[in-house]
């Protein structure tokens, strides 16, 4: 058994997996990891299955360090910066820890969270089948909290395995998507106000919810409702006409009229976005949402395929040296495209 040592971390840092279903109709909300799709992309890379138990990053940085055997971790999701002791690592590419090597990432750029995964998984017991953590519930494993330093996680030794790399995807700059409804009915023209709105986060957001700024909503027949079922990505609009955005640790029912729902694939996106920065909302069909959920499915289960292993080669440092670098372009590993000196014999 290896161990990965939490040696300084930041708040909103915590153990996440798909999280836990099948028991909100008892007040239990789902958890779970607020970017499928990072988190996703990390664990193909540790070589684990999609949804597999990894470590939450909020937006500050953090460091670990291997104890005990080698530790494979792969980070994907926010750019930030990633050093193994002095050495820089590239962002969506495993990596393996030796015994007393520092893994050390800088605070997020562009984005919000990452997801640092660990060949084997973080060891663990399952509350209501998800490793998942809700400080509110005190539930997670393995501390129902998020991590603190001096925290000492339980992992499998690194294999002897290559080490893999994938190419990010671009990530597009479209609107969030939502299904209007199911109260779109209570606000009248408010809800083109919500759809023609320029939004932005503010920075009191959390993993239950997330607070939009930006143009009062009004309601037509008051905030109240009959408390009803929520989903994640439920759009609640209280008394004071400021939306919020459901997230995972977001509780089962609610009493606000629910104006919209952002749909499932977006709602990674829309969690990444950083506080501050401006986005707007599209409303979009069932029928499109599902097609929606459709593709994002399939990109998911195309992650093997777009993975590669990382090159191993030699460079030969003398040629380097007396090639023609600033008169061409070459490539350190293509003798073919060096401009080296010509030898005595070969000169006019």
């Amino acid at each position: 058994m290896s161990r990965l040592i939490v040696t300084a971390v930041g708040p909103a840092t915590s153990v996440q997996d798909a999280g836990r279903f099948g028991a909100q109709r008892y007040g239990l909300p789902p958890s779970g990891a607020m970017d499928r799709l990072a988190l996703a992309t990390a664990n193909t890379l540790a070589g684990n299955p999609p949804f597999t138990a990894a470590i939450e990053l909020g937006p500050y940085g953090a460091t670990f360090t291997a104890e005990d055997g080698p530790v494979r971790i792969a980070l994907a999701g926010a750019a930030r910066g990633i050093k193994i002791d002095d050495r820089v690592l590239p962002r969506n590419q495993s990596a393996t820890l030796q015994p007393g090597e520092r893994l050390t990432l800088g605070a997020a750029r562009e984005a919000v969270f990452s997801y640092l995964a660990v060949e084997g998984g973080i060891s663990g017991e399952a509350a209501f089948g998800s490793r998942s953590v809700n400080a509110r519930a005190g539930l997670g494993s393995p501390v129902a909290r998020p991590l603190q330093s001096g925290d000492r996680l339980d992992v499998d030794p690194a294999t002897e395995r290559a080490e893999q790399t994938i190419a990010s995807l671009p990530i597009a700059p479209d609107p969030i998507r939502v299904v209007l409804g199911p109260q779109d009915d209570e606000f009248g023209d408010a809800v083109r106000t919500f759809l023609d709105g320029v939004w932005t986060i503010s920075p009191t957001s959390d993993r239950m919810g997330y607070r939009l700024e930006g143009p009062l909503i009004r309601h037509r027949n008051g905030h109240n409702i009959v408390s009803d079922g929520t989903v994640n990505g439920s759009i609640q609009v209280p008394g004071n006409g400021q939306p919020i955005v459901l997230m995972p640790d977001r509780g089962t029912t609610g009493g606000y009229p629910k104006i919209a729902t952002v749909i499932g694939p977006d709602l990674g996106r829309f969690a990444q976005t950083p506080p501050r920065r401006p986005f707007r909302f599209e409303a979009i069909s069932v029928a499109e949402a599902r097609q929606a959920a459709i593709a994002f499915a399939a990109r998911l289960a195309d992650l093997p395929a777009r993975m590669t292993a990382v090159g191993q080669f030699e460079v030969n440092v003398a040629a380097l040296h007396s090639a023609n670098i600033a008169g061409h372009a070459v490539s350190a590993v293509d003798a073919g495209t060096w401009q080296s000196e010509p030898r005595p014999d070969q000169r006019p």
